[in-house]
């Protein structure tokens, strides 16, 4: 099962080489993408010598036993920890997602249900941000649009982890990136005199932030447009053309702010907006599962269309695209959010490991 891990082996160890040599660091590019390779590498290779020492053990401890029946005790002993050796291995093996370790810029969207929807979409912000705090990632507001009572139409926010490398499977982007969808509320809005309750939805949008090396971007296939910034109602909040919309004329992708107070600030927030979307649409050209994944988050911001429902009156939280059930949802929405996303994380893991075998 675990023969490939033989050319991994190879491989770290050529990396290592590779690594020692100095004029590998005057290139930054190659000498940053060799260290991210050694380092997803590292634990497997570390995890297959555990599961290699312990077979070596068990062989060594049944030789030992044809002379000396004490050591059929530590022979039990070893075999009991095989199998939590064995499975750690199966899963660091599991294919890994390469932007797993990238920050990403997280969307979320008013949908259908009004202001209550609007209301949600702040819900959900809050749920984001008192998550990133709890995982000691720092967040940046890039772009918001308020409703008029309260909650957002639309905000756009960059979650960044806060210096050195993550554990693997503990990156922003593997943690966030089953977040994409439509998240559906059932609940009494502050609106509703007579007490009904009210579905709306609001939509999440997860990219992955793109860097520099990640997208080329030609200065002649963008078309840069400044406008005045506006707030609530349309009024104006800014007397001078400082807000931003950048089109990527090749593809038409789109991107815009307005919430900084320069004209050049917006421009480069609207830029790290256009290379992440530019990245995903990238990503989903080149390979299909990652077009699969892709897919799964907002189409449509639709009540029917939805990967997660949040149901007030019950305090419960239904993740349905893994069963996932809770009725903890005041504790999910204070930013409690791993046991959600470990359900996602485990049922992706679990069907990765099933196509491969």
């Amino acid at each position: 099962m675990f023969e490939a891990v033989e050319e991994l082996i190879g491989e770290h160890v050529d990396l290592e080489k590779q690594l020692a040599d100095p004029a590998i660091h005057a290139d930054q590019g190659t000498a940053r993408r060799l260290n991210k390779r050694y380092a997803e590498l590292t634990p497997i290779i570390a995890a297959y010598r555990d599961w290699k020492q312990n077979e070596d053990d068990i062989a060594t401890a049944r030789e030992l036993a044809a002379d000396d029946p004490d050591f059929f005790a530590e022979i039990k002993e070893l075999e009991s920890g095989r199998e939590e050796l064995t499975e750690r291995l199966r899963l660091l093996l599991v294919p890994r997602d390469p932007s797993d370790d990238k920050d990403v810029i997280l969307e979320v969207k008013a949908g259908e249900g009004g202001d209550e929807s609007a209301l949600f979409a702040g819900d959900l912000l809050r749920m984001y941000l008192r998550y990133a705090e709890r995982q000691n990632w720092k967040t940046e507001l890039i772009e918001s649009t308020e409703s008029d009572l309260g909650g957002y139409k639309d905000v756009q926010i960059a979650v960044k982890a806060k210096g050195g490398r993550t554990e693997p499977g503990q990156g922003v982007w593997a943690r966030l990136k089953y977040e994409g969808g439509v998240h559906r509320v059932q609940r009494v809005p502050a609106t509703e005199s007579q007490g009904r309750i009210h579905t709306s939805a609001a939509g999440v949008l997860v990219l992955p932030e793109a860097e520099d090396v990640d997208v080329e971007i030609s200065a002649n296939d963008l078309r840069i447009d400044v406008y005045r910034s506006s707030g609530p109602g349309g009024q104006s909040v800014n007397t001078t053309d400082s807000a931003v919309r950048i089109t990527h004329l090749p593809t038409g992708v789109v991107a815009s702010c307005q919430n900084e107070k320069s004209q050049l600030q917006n421009k480069e927030q609207a830029m790290r907006i256009l290379r992440a979307r530019l990245l995903a649409a990238a990503q989903e050209e080149a390979e299909r599962e990652a077009s699969d994944a892709r897919r799964s988050q907002v189409r449509t911001v639709d009540r029917s269309e939805r990967v997660r429902t949040y149901n007030f009156p019950e305090n419960r939280i239904s993740d349905h695209r893994v069963g996932f059930k809770a009725y903890n949802l005041d504790q999910v929405l204070d930013g409690e959010l791993d046991p959600v996303i470990q359900a996602c994380v485990d049922a992706d893991a679990a069907a990765k490991l099933a196509a491969a075998q």
